[in-house]
């Protein structure tokens, strides 16, 4: 079969189970959004680890995406500051309460952490200090690579939890062990990774979610419109002082 074909068709199957398997949950965290936005609260994504930063970044400033969305994009584990300096950061122990901190988050906020194998310690770091703060915590992760992984992985926290297992609500993202699904004739690894596309997925659908509960409540969120679409940005220009000082990285 086409390999292209193939890896399209990968894709879908993976967001079928999703959707299958995962609705539910997929709108109890968007009710949590929804909840947040009434009050006018902000609400933080952290992905914690090389690729799983992407996940953060998604759905912030996002055209079409809700503007009350807050990417915790600590300079640590960003590939652009180097790919191996990354991992190894993304397994220091505590440095993900460091993180928290620095993003001074509070009783009432809310945190989604998305990890792809949610075991590292910058992951499980970042959700104990969030719980420990008052803070209510998305989980958004692979159930199954977790739970292959073994004990004692260089990866994994000193308390070795999953981050499934630990967050107020969680999403199983459905990620095989290795993340990439493909096998060549001839090629000892699989190539064609998935957890980009899912994690796009669940998160753009908790948006959705969030704002068609809100819309049913007679609330428009405020969302952004593409700055390279006629009238954005005099239509973001009407709130961006709502959020000037409230989002560290706008």
């Amino acid at each position: 079969m086409d390999l292209t074909l193939k890896y399209y068709e990968e894709i879908n199957n993976f967001l079928k189970e999703i959707v299958k398997t995962e609705k539910e949950k997929i709108i109890d965290a968007a009710q949590i959004v929804a909840e947040q936005i009434k009050q006018d609260r902000i609400f933080y994504v952290f992905g914690p680890g090389g690729h799983s930063n992407l996940a953060s970044q998604e759905i912030f400033f996002r055209a079409g995406g809700l503007m009350h969305a807050s990417a915790i994009l600590d300079e640590g584990t960003l590939l652009s500051n180097g790919a191996l300096r990354s991992m190894a950061i993304e397994r220091t122990p505590g440095y993900g309460r460091i993180v928290i901190d620095d993003n001074h988050l509070q009783t009432g906020d809310l945190l989604i952490v998305v990890n792809a194998y949610g075991i590292n310690a910058a992951t499980i770091d970042a959700v104990l200090e969030a719980k420990e703060r008052g803070v209510k915590t998305i989980g958004v992760s692979s159930v199954e690579h977790a739970e292959n992984t073994p004990i004692d992985h260089p990866a994994r926290h000193p308390s070795k939890h999953n981050l499934h297992d630990i967050t107020d609500v969680s999403i199983d993202s459905k990620i095989k062990v290795g993340d990439a699904v493909l096998e060549i004739q001839g090629q000892e690894q699989k190539v064609g990774a998935m957890s980009t596309f899912v994690n796009a997925f669940i998160l753009n659908s908790i948006c959705i979610e969030a704002t068609n509960q809100l819309a049913k409540e007679n609330i428009q969120p405020p969302i952004w419109k593409s700055g390279n679409a006629t009238g954005g940005d005099e239509w973001n220009a009407r709130f961006i002082d709502q959020f000037k000082g409230k989002i560290k990285k706008l």
